[in-house]
Formats: C-alpha cells, structure tokens, sequence
C-alpha cells in the first residue's frame, strides 16, 4: 500500500476514519472544557492537569486486568458500544451539581473503558490494512488526529469563551454519539481476531509473552517514557496561559500533524529506523526554555516545534508491529495505548504537582529535562543491545 488514494479505496476504511475523527473532536473539546471548569472552581494547576489527563491513569489497571478483551470481543459491536458510554460520561461531566469527587470518578471510568477501547480499534486498523499498510494508515490516523484535534480545541476554546464549558462537553458527548453511529452503519460484522473469552489470566500471560523480549520491552518504553513526560508539559497550558490554552493546544497539533506526514509519507523507509531518537529529543527540548516563560508567540512556535517529534511514535509502532504475532496484534497495540496514556496520566499528575510547588513555566522546563534524560537513557541501552547482537552473530559465524 503505497498512497493514501489506496488506503481510502480500502474497504470500511473511510467510516472507520470519520468515526475515529469525531472521536478526536470530541475528546479535544471535553478534555479542554473539563480542565477550564476545573481550574475556574479550584485555582488549581494540579486538579485541572489531572481533570483533563487523569483518565489515563486507570489506563495501567486496564492493560493488566482488561486488555485480553481487545482480540476477544467483536470489533463492530465494541467499537459502537464504547462511544455511546464515552457520550454518556461525557454529559454526566456537564451536571451543574456534580461533586468534584464525582466528576473524578466519572473520568476515571470513562479511562478504564479506554484502556480496552484502544487495541480494539488499532488492531482492527491492522486487519483491516494488513501489516505492510499499517504504518501508512496509522500516519494518517495520527495526521487526522492533529487536524481534528486543531478544530476541537478552537472550537472548545470558542464555545468556552463564548458560552460555558458545560455546553461544549454537551457538544462533545453529542459527537461520540455520532461517531457510534457512523461505526455502526459504516462497519461489517467481524468475528474476534482470537477465541475465548476474556479473563484476568489471559490478559498477563499475553502481557508477560509481549514483555519477555527485550527489543520489543525497548520499543515499549520509547513509545511510552519520554512523550508521556511532554503531555505533562501540554497538561499545563491552561494554568501557563489560562487565556490562551486553547492556542497553545492547536499549535501543538499542528507541529503533530507536520511530524506525522513527514514520518509516515516524506521519509523513505530505510532512514525511517534510525531518527526515532533524534524525534524524541526534539519532542522536549524545545520546553526547556519554557523557563525563561515565553511570550505566547514564542511559546506557540516552540511547541509546534517541539510537537513534530511525536513522529517518533510511528517509528516505533512500525517496528512493535513487526516483532509482534498477528493474533496478539490489537493486545500489543493495546498494551501500548494503554501505557502511553497511563504515563501521560501520571507526567499530568508530576507535572501538576511541580506547578503547584513551583509555576507552570518552572514545572515544564523540569519536565521537558527528564524527557529529554529518559530518551539518552533508551539510546544508551538499544546502542549496547545492537552490539551485543552483532557480537553474538559473529560468535556463532566462528
């Protein structure tokens, strides 16, 4: 598969894009509306960080109770059955007289429903695309997150400014009723990609499987490490620039979807494998300065910058799904949808507290150094890794 005309001729394709796009909008206007109705009523950088991000905390008690779900439920059915359950926890949210205990725990299990929610749909792409069309789907998933999330987050921010940040989490739970729709008018009727049914067990013997090889344990923490340390960075725009979040949040998308096209259609594939580090560097570096509190254009224009090496992850996925078999491919996507959100959920809770104790602008700087400290590390450890691999194949040569 070679161009994006291919994949959109593709079959059930287009529907299972324009569900996942007002999936993205909608999720972008919550998450924004919740945070600055959070951040009205407490002051709080660490409570609005965590009302916005704190759903993919529980994202961890998923991967290790739940995931086993992902290759064992019909994809059509779950992926209908979970928007409508995100609508209905997304209204709940815009109750006037909801409690914040109970706004808590209504993000919360709108995150466990995620953690299963994400290798249902990722192996889904990879069945419908087969593995030689995955990393060209994903890029555009990933493209089309960036654009969708562009216009959620201006028109969040418009509908918050304008009106109130409980009409547009109503307008936001409207848009997951819509992508439930399209998923269940635009999908055929496919049979789960293992049998049996889903259990405690099955989900850690798989995940002990996928964890007990050391190159695919490597790709799991570059996927999940550094840019979950970055989404703490972005889980305080609104307590850096309260005014201006929603500014700062479509810059960011735009600087993701640059990366995402030049990883996933401008790179030629050999030199792809070896600018996964090089992306995850310039993923944090341009936060340090954040120190210094940038004005907001030159804050804008660093997180753009800064959002182009989330191409990295396409890097990364490409290789997790070639190291990993097909029958456990929405359980290893899973696994790594899940850990990424639960360390993005537990960076916006760091980064949150750091803000707290110090500001906003302090927090990001230190945030963005320990990204930047994780991602030397991985390299540090792939380097050895290559070399003790090309010195047991000259070993056995001799």
């Amino acid at each position: 598969m070679r161009s994006y005309r291919d994949l959109f001729r593709t079959p059930e394709f287009t529907p299972f894009f324009l569900a996942a796009s007002a999936q993205t909008v909608a999720q972008t206007m919550g998450g924004l509306a919740l945070g600055t109705l959070v951040y009205r009523a407490t002051d709080s950088p660490l409570l609005s960080a965590v009302s916005m991000f704190g759903s993919s905390l529980v994202q961890v008690l998923g991967a290790t109770f739940l995931l086993s779900a992902a290759d064992r439920l019909p994809p059509r059915a779950a992926l209908t059955a979970l928007p409508l359950l995100f609508a209905a926890a997304t209204a709940a949210l815009a109750l006037p007289g909801l409690p914040l205990w109970g706004l808590f725990a209504v993000v919360l299990a709108k995150g466990l429903a995620e953690s299963v929610g994400g290798g249902v749909r990722w192996g889904l792409l990879n069945e419908v695309l087969s593995k030689d069309g995955y990393l060209l789907g994903r890029s555009v998933f990933n493209m089309m997150s960036g654009l969708m999330q562009i216009a959620g987050y201006a028109t969040g921010g418009a509908l918050v400014a304008l009106l109130s940040p409980r009409l547009s989490l109503l307008a936001a739970a409207a848009l997951y009723a819509m992508a439930a729709v399209v998923v269940r008018l635009g999908l055929t009727r496919r049979p789960p990609r293992t049998t049996g049914r889903p259990s405690v067990s099955a989900t850690w013997r798989a995940n002990a499987l996928l964890w007990s090889s050391p190159p695919r344990r490597q790709v799991y923490l570059a996927l999940w490490i550094p840019n979950g340390l970055v989404v703490g960075c972005e889980s305080l725009y609104v307590s850096y620039a309260p005014d201006s979040a929603g500014t700062l949040f479509a810059c960011a998308a735009l600087g993701m979807l640059a990366g995402d096209v030049l990883v996933g259609r401008v790179l030629p594939p050999r030199l792809r494998p070896r600018l996964g580090f090089p992306l995850l560097l310039l993923l944090a570096v341009p936060y340090v300065p954040f120190l210094l509190h940038p004005a907001l254009p030159l804050a804008a224009a660093a997180v753009t910058l800064a959002s182009v090496g989330f191409g990295a992850s396409l890097v990364q996925q490409e290789r997790l799904v070639a190291l990993t078999p097909d029958e456990l491919s929405g359980h290893a996507l899973g696994l790594h949808s899940a850990g990424m959100l639960t360390m993005q959920g537990v960076a916006a809770a760091l980064a949150g507290s750091l803000a707290q104790l110090t500001s906003p602008a302090r927090a990001m700087t230190m945030t963005a150094v320990g990204s930047v400290g994780a991602t030397l590390l991985l390299m540090g450890a792939a380097r050895r890794e290559e070399l003790r691999t090309v010195s047991c194949e000259t070993g056995s040569r001799r």
